[in-house]
């Protein structure tokens, strides 16, 4: 499997590894004054800017584990979510640490945010739901954020001994919250609403010109699916990114992929057996090399289905050029370049 190709997804949850709280919080006393010292910031450009962020706090953000409280504007961010850091970017604050999508690196890769990270490059502080909690204490943030995340009660908890924590929205399963949901959690921590809903309005206005150009699109079903390993395939449920993605551009979705699926996953498994269910009007497989789009196209199972035989499926790259890694991040970084990328692939399906 190629580490550098493959979309994170929820499928990928595991046990994390028990962290030594008491080893952790000593540090954090360390680091960071058992989360109390306060640290010397630097002034902000102007005076009005300055008055109008710490008018906006306090702010109490309700998440999976709680409330959080957040005193005064956070400075230094630590983005946990695996795509995080778009919305921290497109707020203008660079996160300080970010967790990493199968050593992609989150920082000066994907065409949607090398502006905005420009030279700066966050620290590594983790893969996917696996932290280390070390490497977070000694950055002494002012704030932790995890949408887009998998974060145990555990991991909440020792975090929240030396430092203010947002976990997943609550009234989404992991991995399943909406792209508006995440985004409005995070400029709400960051005491930034106005320009929260200012971007979200901005990306809604782009997902409705496309319907509008398009309302064929209503009309059709539309599935996205990957595979990695011969006989192997992955269908991504409603709660999935890149199927909210395409949802939000008109298609409607097969709810057959969701009742395939296991409690409390994104994607449902399928052998050769079950590939009827991607027989589609649109299908849209998100792939990591052109082996692997032959061996789809070889298999026998999928040679009988009309969405084949039709010239219906679109087999799209991940990366290179990354329109498969834009609408699996569905962030408000990503969806325009995602949008202007794959309008025409599927335009031109007749």
């Amino acid at each position: 499997m190629s580490t550098g190709a493959r979309p994170a997804l929820a499928r990928f949850a595991r046990n994390i590894p028990r962290v030594a709280v008491a080893a952790v919080a000593a540090l954090a006393l360390a680091a960071c004054g058992g989360g109390t010292e306060k640290t010397e910031s630097k002034p902000s450009a102007g005076s009005g800017d300055a008055s109008k962020a710490a008018a906006a706090f306090p702010v109490t953000v309700a998440h999976k584990y709680g409330s959080t409280t957040i005193d005064k504007e956070p400075k230094k961010i630590v983005t946990l979510g695996l795509s995080d850091q778009d919305a921290v970017l497109a707020l203008g604050i660079k996160p300080v640490g970010s967790v990493d999508w199968f050593k992609e690196k989150p920082y000066g890769k994907w065409p949607w945010t090398k502006d905005k990270w420009g030279s700066e490059q966050p620290q590594i502080v983790g893969e996917r739901d696996e932290y280390n909690m070390e490497k977070i204490a000694a950055l002494q943030p002012d704030l932790v954020i995890a949408q887009y995340s998998g974060m145990k009660k555990e991991q909440y908890d020792t975090l929240s001994k030396f430092t203010k924590v947002v976990a997943q929205p609550k009234e989404h399963p992991d991995y399943g919250a909406p792209w508006q949901v995440m985004t409005r959690q995070i400029g709400k921590a960051l005491g930034k609403d106005a320009e929260t809903e200012k971007l979200i309005t901005d990306i809604d206005a782009r997902f409705k010109a496309v319907r509008d150009k398009h309302p064929e699109f209503a009309q059709k079903t539309l599935a996205v699916a990957d595979s990695f390993e011969a006989g192997k395939y992955s269908a991504f449920t409603k709660t999935d990114p890149k199927s909210i993605f395409f949802s939000e551009l008109g298609f409607k979705l097969k709810p057959e992929i969701d009742s395939l699926a296991k409690p409390g996953y994104n994607v449902a498994e399928l052998s050769a057996e079950k590939l009827n269910v991607l027989d589609v009007d649109r299908l849209v497989w998100v792939t990591s090399s052109t082996e692997a789009n032959d061996r789809i196209k070889a298999e026998p199972l999928y040679t009988k289905l009309k969405v084949q035989q039709e010239k219906r499926d679109l087999f799209v790259p991940y990366q290179d050029p990354d329109i498969g890694a834009a609408f699996s991040f569905n962030t408000v970084l990503s969806i325009p370049y995602a949008i202007d990328q794959i309008e025409p692939l599927l335009a031109a399906v007749k």
